[in-house]
């Protein structure tokens, strides 16, 4: 106020009433305090010279000015009016200095020295790749100095993260790499894609730069990214990573506050639900399998204590149809997750067996199960080898869709499947089998050259899972957009060479239901997305749980394939429609589990 004054006369002493002037820096004094606490400012809410900080300032100040302009003149006009709007903007100006001061000496002291770390390029410039500069130059003891920033936005081209440069766009990497005598590259770019990390992994190559990229936006599930989220570039990263775009309004609104059971919650699946769910604060989240160690697994990753004294952790097998009704009577769900099932082709084919008793009659058991206990939602996981089926596996799939069609129809609720193909990091997937072999020296077997499937990584696969269970389906597949099938040839030879000895690459041939080429939608099934750009809603054709009857576990391998095909591609079935085709059913199947096949194969 003395400056704004003292300008406001052109210096001139004689005309500054000092009385008056202290007498109303007192009361701005007072009023700016006062203020100052209203808005968060003298609370220590904020880092110094953050942008909230500064934006309390500016409420401030704002606030200030006007109060004090009034009660000058209440007090009889103690200084120029003019010096009062002045002394505001001085103070705002002076405040934010000093603010701004103490944070470059702050980031000062906390700059790691580029001497002690690797020096990085950070390829983008977006707000994934500020947050992990700002990380690192904030954090004496990182790892990494980042020297240089890498967009293909022309509109960036000098932009400056914290003083780190724009340099250009990735094309310009080998030669900024070479400027800034880098020894790194990272991509900081969440929704990456494959094709992205797969470009800019063999210019680094070519350069002798390691690679490390940020998490995808599945794994961040909304958080910033930190020095310790910086990793190695996986087949993961390189096979697929997309941005899952998803309702988080609707999947709260389904799973907040309300109980939540997962079957197969030990598995690669399961146990990725299980942590997506939690992150949506279900009331309950009931975790079921008849695997233990899956169980204590799970567990660990949730709490990070493993104990095992959890009620909502239950050990059971969905083939026992009492110890269901006891699970359900004790947690009362409102959500299932049935995500339990046999998923290996090659064995199911020589145990059919062992698919009609988990896969197609646990399916069952589960779902009447949870229409006894008035169940709301409840998500089957389904494979793609379910569309067009061609193996035991893809029958029991197939009939287990038609099941949940047919539940939904008895249901009030939603009752729906999700089918998906491969997916990344789960257990017995076709790149895990690959690292195991190249961990023993060789040979990775691949069936056939042409061989494709479609790739998706574990948490994106569950992401859009979990959308699914949000949309009011009636009874349908909602089949998950998983992008570009890819061929499994060029997956083996990218892992041999990328080891550090010579992996040679063997063909074996097609095995027993295997098919060259998997498909997500099968004939006469529409590719319609009227809810999620990546979910296909499908309609089934419902298959009535009578008809199960029909099948005998012990019977012929050749017989009960034959029937699991038949009940597979049949129209819309029910029991009497089985008998008008000359199969009888047997009284009694929930109750008795009693099976019989009455004229042999179809």
């Amino acid at each position: 106020m003395l400056i704004a004054t003292l300008l406001r006369h052109d210096g001139n002493l004689q005309y500054l009433d000092c009385g008056g002037l202290m007498e109303l820096a007192g009361v701005a004094a007072v009023v700016q305090t006062l203020a100052g606490i209203r808005f968060g400012l003298y609370t220590g809410r904020w880092w110094y010279g953050c942008f909230e900080e500064i934006a309390a300032l500016a409420k401030t100040a704002a606030l200030t000015m006007p109060v004090v302009f009034v009660l000058d003149t209440l007090l009889g006009r103690l200084v120029p009016r003019s010096a009062i709007i002045a002394s505001g903007l001085i103070a705002l100006v002076l405040q934010a200095g000093v603010r701004y001061t103490a944070r470059l000496l702050q980031d000062s002291r906390l700059r790691p020295s580029p001497e002690q770390g690797s020096r990085v390029v950070v390829v983008g410039a977006g707000e994934g790749a500020a947050q992990v500069v700002r990380s690192m130059l904030r954090t004496p003891s990182s790892p990494y100095v980042p020297v240089a920033l890498l967009d293909d936005d022309p509109r960036k081209r000098s932009l400056r993260v914290m003083g780190v440069p724009v340099t250009g766009d990735r094309h310009a990497l080998p030669e900024v790499i070479r400027r800034f005598r880098a020894d790194t590259v990272l991509i900081a770019i969440p929704s990456a894609g494959a094709d992205l990390v797969r470009e800019i992994s063999m210019l680094a190559g070519e350069m002798n730069a390691d690679v490390k990229v940020v998490p995808p936006v599945v794994e961040l599930f909304g958080r910033t990214v930190r020095i310790e989220d910086i990793r190695p570039v996986g087949h993961a990263d390189l096979l697929g990573r997309r941005e899952i775009g998803i309702d988080l309004a609707a999947i709260a609104g389904y799973l907040e506050g309300r109980r939540v059971l997962v079957t197969g919650a030990g598995g690669s699946i399961g146990s990725e639900l299980c942590r997506q769910v939690a992150q949506f604060h279900p009331g309950r989240l009931v975790m079921l399998d008849r695997d233990e160690s899956g169980l204590h697994a799970v567990q660990l990753s949730l709490d990070g204590r493993g104990l095992l004294n959890d009620r909502n952790l239950v050990v059971a097998d969905i083939r026992d149809q009492p110890r269901l009704d006891e699970v359900f009577r004790e947690h009362r769900p409102q959500v299932v997750f049935h995500a339990a099932a046999l998923k290996h082709l090659p064995l199911l084919e020589m145990h059919p067996s062992e698919a009609l008793k988990t896969n197609i009659l646990g399916t069952y058991q589960v779902l009447q199960t949870a229409l006894r206990h008035g169940v709301d939602r409840f998500v089957n996981i389904s494979t793609d080898k379910a569309a067009e089926p061609c193996s035991v596996l893809g029958y029991s799939k197939r009939i287990t869709e038609r099941l949940t069609a047919a539940a939904d129809e008895s249901s009030a609720g939603t009752y729906c499947s999700v089918r998906f193909g491969n997916v990344l990091g789960s257990r017995g997937s076709v790149l895990t089998a690959f690292e195991a072999q190249v961990a023993k020296g060789g040979p990775i077997t691949v069936t056939d050259p042409e061989v494709s499937r479609y790739f998706m990584t574990v948490q994106e696969a569950v992401r859009l899972v979990v959308q699914a269970g949000a949309i009011d389906s009636a009874g349908e597949v909602l089949v998950l957009d998983m992008g570009e099938p890819v061929r499994i040839a060029d997956v083996a030879r990218r892992l041999a060479a990328a080891a550090d000895r010579h992996i040679q690459v063997v063909y074996t041939g097609l095995r027993p239901g295997e098919k060259l080429r998997e498909v997500l939608l099968g004939p006469g099934e529409e590719d319609r997305r009227p809810n999620h750009p990546l979910l296909s809603q499908v309609p089934v054709p419902p298959l009535d749980g009578a008809v199960l009857s029909l099948l005998e576990p012990a019977a012929p391998r050749e017989d009960l394939i034959a029937m699991l095909r038949w009940l597979a591609e049949s129209p819309a079935l029910s029991s009497a429609a089985a008998a008008t085709n000359g199969f009888a059913v047997t009284d009694g199947f929930a109750a008795t589990n009693g099976f019989a096949i009455r004229n042999g194969r179809k």
